[in-house]
């Protein structure tokens, strides 16, 4: 890694579980041009800090890169999968289930209408 570190990157037991959902296994096709660890690096940078693509700092690579990379990755579902491996490995380093057992929905950020519950359902008589 040729760049500086920033605070989202992936550590190194990070990285080794999400490598196989965005390597190419069996070595067909052309090498990658790109490290496919730094493209997730600026990926994570700008999901973060909110950045546009284009405003990646010049350290990563392209910006066209990165947002080809998770234009794809995405549509073919690799991001999804590593985002639920990793979300595993952090839970049981917390000493939980790898799964959650239970989920919570809050009722005050569901939002029903502009107008109010009542005034969605009930008509003017004329």
């Amino acid at each position: 890694m040729g760049r500086r570190g920033y605070p989202t990157d992936l550590t190194e037991a990070e990285w080794e579980v999400v490598r196989p959902f965005v390597e190419r296994a069996g070595g067909r096709g052309r090498p990658a041009e790109v490290d496919r660890r730094e493209i997730l690096d600026a990926m994570s940078y700008a999901v973060r800090t909110g950045c546009a693509w284009r405003l990646l700092p010049s350290d990563f690579p392209p910006w066209q890169t990165v947002y080809s990379a998770f234009w794809r990755w995405s549509r073919a579902g690799a991001l999804d999968r590593a985002l639920d491996a990793l979300r595993a490995m952090w839970r049981e380093r917390q000493g939980r289930h790898a799964e959650a057992s239970a989920g919570i929905v809050d009722s005050q950020s569901a939002k029903t209408t502009e107008k109010g519950a009542n005034e969605g359902l009930m008509r003017e008589r004329e």
